[in-house]
């Protein structure tokens, strides 16, 4: 009897070709999972999850809504940010003071885009001290870019030389620039006001006068020149005289906010506070809305022991400006002082919800 069939088996060949292409598929696969792995291991950070728009955060920023502070700070940590818009962002961070804040800061006075800079510098100034100050912008008086650098200048203004500190003789170095500046343009009341102000911190007191004198030439409604020509001529000395002018432009002007408000603090700068406070509060009818004219107008109000009017004035500027920390940490310090301790606690718990790194609530306000 024949033998049945075997089934049939593959040839030695076709088993190693087969053999190969396991081994080559296998290869690839480890290939392929070694670069995603070394890819994981070299990608860039995740960007920071924003769940908010720009527009949302600058909204909640300015009208001192509940979280403002975290939305502002997330919004300043974004990379793909338009320099426009984190100006806009910055000009609102001086209400949020925080170690974040500063170090947020402290970055965008570093980084080289002007607009940004000058945004960053404004920040400061409403934010720290005037020693604080001159450490963060005083790196800037060297900075490349012109109008950096004077901005510099026009932020450390008025400091005294221990608030300048190291950045003594760079504040000196770029006034003059900024001095030479101003004397080479063609002469404005505004150039001629800011030249004003930089020759008083040359102690040319003689020279900032001539430079006035050329502003209300130029412009003889230039109001904002005939105050700081009454404010140097009082520092003088010259109290008749700085007087005289100030009466002079009251009667030329007596519908002006500005020249009111610097009647009130002349006369608190002479002793007469009951006067004074007749002239601030024409100022804060004039312009209802400028906040620091109330502001000036509540201080003065408590100096004469009037402490409810005082805080009637702080509470309109925060129902005009929720997020103004100014007017809120005074709030709570007038509260405190007549002891009403619940309204403490309310303005406190609102602070905190604003910003719960705010230094006034770290240090027990």
């Amino acid at each position: 009897m024949p033998n049945a069939p075997q089934p049939h088996s593959p040839s030695p060949l076709k088993a190693r070709r087969r053999g190969r292409a396991v081994v080559v598929v296998s290869v690839l696969l480890l290939l392929l999972g070694a670069g995603w792995l070394v890819r994981g291991w070299y990608a860039p950070p995740a960007p920071v999850v924003v769940n908010h728009s720009y527009a949302e955060a600058l909204e909640q920023a300015h009208n001192g809504k509940p979280g403002a502070a975290r939305v502002l700070y997330q919004q300043l940590s974004r990379t793909d940010l338009s320099d426009i818009r984190r100006a806009g962002l910055l000009a609102e961070l001086g209400n949020y003071p925080s170690a974040q804040a500063l170090k947020i800061l402290d970055g965008d006075l570093k980084r080289p885009v002007p607009l940004v800079q000058q945004a960053a510098i404004d920040a400061v100034t409403n934010m720290v001290s005037n020693a604080q100050r001159s450490m963060l912008i005083g790196p800037l008086l060297d900075a490349p870019d012109q109008n950096v650098r004077f901005s510099a200048v026009r932020a450390l203004t008025g400091l005294t030389p221990d608030d300048l500190g190291l950045y003594f003789s760079a504040f000196q170095e770029a006034a003059d620039q900024y001095q030479n500046t101003l004397a080479s343009q063609p002469p404005s009341g505004q150039s001629q006001i800011q030249l004003a102000k930089i020759l008083v911190t040359q102690n040319a007191p003689r020279k900032a006068l001539e430079a006035l004198n050329l502003a209300l030439k130029l412009e003889p409604n230039n109001i904002e020149a005939g105050v700081a020509q009454v404010q140097l001529l009082d520092r003088q000395g010259q109290m008749e005289q700085s007087r005289q002018q100030l009466a002079a432009l009251l009667e030329k002007h007596p519908q002006s906010s500005l020249l009111q408000h610097e009647l009130g603090t002349w006369l608190l700068r002479h002793q007469q506070n009951e006067y004074a406070l007749l002239a601030l509060a024409k100022a804060v009818e004039l312009d209802a809305d400028n906040t620091q004219y109330r502001y000036d107008l509540a201080v003065a109000l408590h100096d004469l022991a009037q402490l409810e009017p005082a805080q009637r004035q702080l509470e309109e500027i925060l129902q005009r400006q929720p997020a103004n920390r100014r007017a809120r940490t005074l709030l709570i310090d007038y509260w405190k002082e007549n002891g009403q301790l619940q309204k403490v606690q309310v303005l406190l718990a609102e602070l905190e919800q604003l910003n719960p790194d705010d230094p006034a609530l770290q240090q027990g306000l």
